[in-house]
C-alpha cells in the first residue's frame, strides 16, 4: 500500500508538474484577449531549496507567484512579508523585489510571467453583431486596470487561482483536445482570480437581452426545427418558458399576426418549394409538413395565395 495512504498524508497535487517542470515554458503562447496582447514567458512550476536567496531584481512584465508549499519571505518595494502556504503576490511590472525561502524549509512556486500589450482598433463594429466581443473587450479592461491598482503586498489564493496552474500543464501532459484554449483560458483565470483575492471587483454592467424579441427569437427557430410536427401554441409557449397568452401577444406585436398564421406561413413556403421540385403526391407532402390532410391543406393553399396546390405545381413545376 501507498505510503501516503497508510500514513493519512493527503497527496501533493503539483507533483505531477515536477516531471517536465518547464514544459509550457517552451511554448509560444500568445493570444488576443479584447483589446490587449498577452504573451506567456512562463508557466511554471518551481522550488527554492532550504535558504536559497534570489536577490533583488525587476521585471518590465507582470509576474505572479503563488505557494503551494513551504514559507519563506518576500521584500516587495522597501516592505518584507512572510510567505506561506496557500498565498500569492505579484511582481512588476517595474516592482524591486526580493525572495527568499525558509533557512529549514523549502518553498515550492507555481509562477506566471507574461507581457501585457494593448493593442489597437476598436471591439465593435456598427451593427452591434460581433458575438459578444464587446463583453469580452469590457472585461479585459477591467481586470487590467484592476492588476495595476494591486496593492504591493501578499494575499490569499482563496479563489484558487494555483488550480488553473495544473489544469494547463494537464492539457499540455494528456495532449488534450483543445490544449491551446485551455491554457488561454487558465492565464485569464489567474489574472481573474488573483485580482479577486485582493478586493470586490465591481459588477460588470453587461447589455441585457431584449426579452420580447429573445422569446420571439426561440420560438421562432423552434417552429422552423419542428414544422412538421403538430405544434401547437401550447407545445411553444412552454419550449419558450411563458404563457400561450404572452407568445401569442409577441406574435402579434412582431408580425401583426396571429401564431397560427405563422406557422401556416413558414409550412406553406416549404410546399410550396416542394411542389415545384419534387414529384411526390400532395397527400404526402401534406402530412410531412404538418398537416392534417390533403383537403385541409387545399383550403388553407388557395385561401392563402389564391390558387390551390395542383394549380400551382402545374405551374411551377422544375423538370422533375
Amino acid at each position: 500500500m501507498d505510503i501516503q495512504l497508510r500514513t493519512g498524508t493527503k497527496p501533493f497535487p503539483y507533483q505531477i508538474m515536477t516531471e517536465q517542470r518547464y514544459a509550457l515554458d517552451r511554448l509560444d503562447i500568445q493570444f488576443r484577449w479584447g483589446g490587449y496582447g498577452i504573451r506567456v514567458y512562463k508557466l511554471h512550476y518551481t522550488s527554492f531549496g532550504a535558504g536559497k536567496i534570489i536577490d533583488f531584481h525587476k521585471h518590465s512584465e507582470y509576474e505572479f507567484h503563488f505557494i503551494p508549499r513551504g514559507k519563506g519571505r518576500v521584500v516587495l518595494g522597501e516592505e518584507s512579508f512572510s510567505l506561506h502556504e496557500g498565498m500569492l503576490y505579484l511582481t512588476g511590472p517595474n516592482v524591486l523585489h526580493r525572495q527568499e525561502s525558509d533557512l529549514h524549509e523549502p518553498m515550492e512556486e507555481l509562477c506566471l510571467h507574461i507581457d501585457i500589450v494593448k493593442l489597437g482598433g476598436g471591439a465593435c463594429g456598427s451593427s452591434g453583431t460581433d458575438w459578444g466581443e464587446q463583453w469580452e473587450y469590457a472585461e479585459a479592461e477591467a481586470c487590467i486596470r484592476e492588476l495595476d491598482k494591486l496593492p504591493l503586498r501578499p494575499a490569499a489564493d482563496q479563489y484558487r487561482a494555483m488550480e488553473c496552474f495544473l489544469t494547463a500543464y494537464r492539457a499540455w501532459r494528456d495532449n488534450q483536445l483543445g490544449l491551446y484554449t485551455m491554457i488561454k483560458q487558465s492565464v485569464i483565470q489567474i489574472l481573474l482570480r488573483t485580482i479577486s483575492a485582493y478586493a470586490h471587483v465591481p459588477r460588470l454592467d453587461l447589455p441585457s437581452r431584449d426579452m420580447k424579441s429573445y422569446r420571439y427569437q426561440l420560438a421562432v427557430q423552434f417552429i422552423h426545427d419542428n414544422y412538421m410536427a403538430p405544434l401547437t401554441l401550447e407545445t411553444v409557449a412552454e419550449r419558450v418558458q411563458i404563457s400561450p397568452r404572452q407568445l401569442q401577444r409577441i406574435f402579434r406585436e412582431m408580425t401583426g399576426g396571429t401564431f397560427s398564421e405563422y406557422m401556416e406561413q413558414v409550412r406553406l413556403t416549404q410546399i410550396c418549394g416542394e411542389l415545384a421540385t419534387s414529384d411526390r403526391t400532395i397527400e404526402q407532402i401534406a402530412y410531412d409538413n404538418g398537416f392534417s390532410s390533403s383537403n385541409y391543406l387545399h383550403y388553407v393553399f388557395k385561401k392563402k395565395l389564391g390558387t390551390t396546390p395542383t394549380q400551382y405545381r402545374a405551374q411551377h413545376m422544375k423538370g422533375v
